[in-house]
């Protein structure tokens, strides 16, 4: 199947354009377009919410919200509630910018009644002097849709939440919030999960209230580490949810005095926390994946398929540091050993069946699982970014080559956020994604991470300490 599109156009191309950035709708037109006024107040009342977080997102993942109570939900509606961008950090803002005012989504509304009783949450794009803000993630995935539907494509997209559960010993340090978990295969261990039941069947209530569907709950690889799914469903609903959930987990947990943490590698002789996007596209409702008879390799995948995955493999490099975007990503990567024997965190981008060593898997011939991603990935940009990547295999039909066998290497993923921030430079796609309502986001983001890196090379560590003091 091929495309209606030019397939010579790239995403890059695409985004350079001055109509595609002056091609979004003013302030009033967006907030006709995503539900008639009022909606957002009807709901609020309609569900005796008392207080409603509105809640955006910032590029290094960080939920920022003010609450809002009942009887001012119509100005939150209007776009009336202004945030300090600078103050929220790591949103394109400086001290003397103009408020951030936040555009409530009445789509995501969420009733958070079993964390605190009347409380409910929306998620908003940010928008600056009557446009939408560009460095905002939510913003760039929805620009990332709308380009991908100029091609007739709708992107759905299934995650899983992985996370440990822990506490804090007196001297700070980390330990198993259950004592008793200390298997050295604790995976799907059926002792260890329902131990932790009353967490997780509290946040598998949540998640079935809120008619996600929750249809797993198990132990991971790791001491202390969990996964709780939900249904796939289209890309912005999926990443609010995650976005929710990961809220939603960290105050559940809290209530029984734990700790949940995304954090990718919070231990070092342990499995790492990874976010695995399941992807399938979609046109005028039927999937675009499957293929009745596959005579090209075997997958059950269609050439349109195909091509989604030679796009991500090629652009796997330049993802990276929306991926994996923090300097904890890559011990998580690197991993030698782990007390299990397994690390399942790719190395190398290739692809194949359902082969859990892969950077992508495919399960069946609806979906392609992309399994680079870690726990402390920023939703809506690693959607974006994969979605960009895969609609420049799509568009200039890219072909993968065979599905790779075991110890076969294709693209070689960057061993440091450093590293990764270098390629995702020298990747146009990449860049173009981020940049897509307009240029400076990729370089804006480029430095935070690059600032990241240098903050935590220019920090002695214990193992300096114990490697150097006295070795010369």
């Amino acid at each position: 199947m091929t495309v209606t599109a030019d397939p010579s156009v790239g995403v890059a191309d695409r985004a350079n354009g001055e109509s595609r950035r002056s091609s979004f709708p003013t302030l009033d037109a967006a907030r006709e377009a995503e539900s008639a006024p009022g909606t957002l107040a009807r709901m609020v009342a309609d569900t005796g919410t008392r207080f409603v977080l509105a809640v955006f997102t910032n590029l290094r993942g960080k939920p920022c919200a003010k609450l809002v109570p009942a009887s001012a939900v119509d100005q939150l509606e209007a776009g009336e509630l202004g945030f300090a961008g600078y103050a929220a950090d790591a949103i394109g803002q400086q001290p003397r910018d103009p408020d951030l005012l936040v555009v409530p989504d009445p789509r995501s509304f969420t009733t958070l009644d079993f964390i605190k009783p009347g409380l409910a949450l929306v998620h908003c794009d940010p928008w600056v002097s009557g446009e939408p803000w560009r460095f905002a993630p939510r913003v760039i995935l929805g620009r990332m849709l709308a380009d991908a539907a100029t091609d007739g494509l709708e992107l759905k997209v299934g995650a899983e939440v992985e996370y440990f559960l822990v506490r804090k010993n007196a001297d700070g340090s980390l330990c198993t919030a259950d004592p008793k978990d200390d298997e050295s295969h604790p995976c799907y261990d059926a002792r260890g999960v329902t131990r932790m039941f009353e967490h997780l069947a509290g946040v598998s209530d949540a998640m079935n209230v809120l008619g996600w569907a929750n249809y797993a709950n198990d132990h991971e690889d790791g001491n202390g580490q969990f996964e709780q799914n939900f249904a796939y469903d289209e890309a912005m609903v999926t990443a609010d949810r995650v976005m929710t959930l990961r809220y939603i987990i960290s105050m559940l947990a809290e209530q029984r005095d734990m700790i949940a943490t995304f954090m990718p590698k919070p231990f070092s002789d342990r499995t790492g926390s990874g976010m695995h996007l399941h992807m399938s596209l979609w046109r005028d409702g039927h999937p675009v994946f499957p293929a009745v008879g596959d005579d090209r390799y075997g997958l059950g995948l269609s050439p349109t398929a195909y091509s989604f995955i030679a796009g991500v493999l090629t652009h796997a490099a330049g993802m990276h540091a929306v991926l994996c975007p923090t300097i904890n990503s890559y011990k998580r990567i690197g991993a030698r050993t782990t007390a299990s024997g397994a690390t399942w965190s790719p190395t190398d981008a290739t692809y194949g069946g359902n082969d859990r060593t892969h950077y992508l898997r495919v399960p069946d011939g609806n979906r392609v699982e992309l399994r680079g991603g870690d726990g402390s990935a920023n939703p809506y940009l690693a959607v974006a970014v994969q979605l960009a990547a895969g609609l420049d295999g799509v568009r200039r039909e890219l072909d993968p080559g065979v599905p790779a066998t075991v110890g076969e290497a294709t693209h070689t993923l960057p061993p440091t956020l450093l590293h990764a921030v270098e390629e995702m430079g020298r990747d146009d796609v990449v860049r173009a994604a981020l940049d897509i309502g307009g240029d400076g986001v990729a370089a804006y983001y480029a430095d935070l991470k690059r600032e990241e890196f240098i903050s935590w090379h220019n920090t002695v560590t214990q193992w300096e300490i114990d490697e150097y003091l006295t070795a010369l």
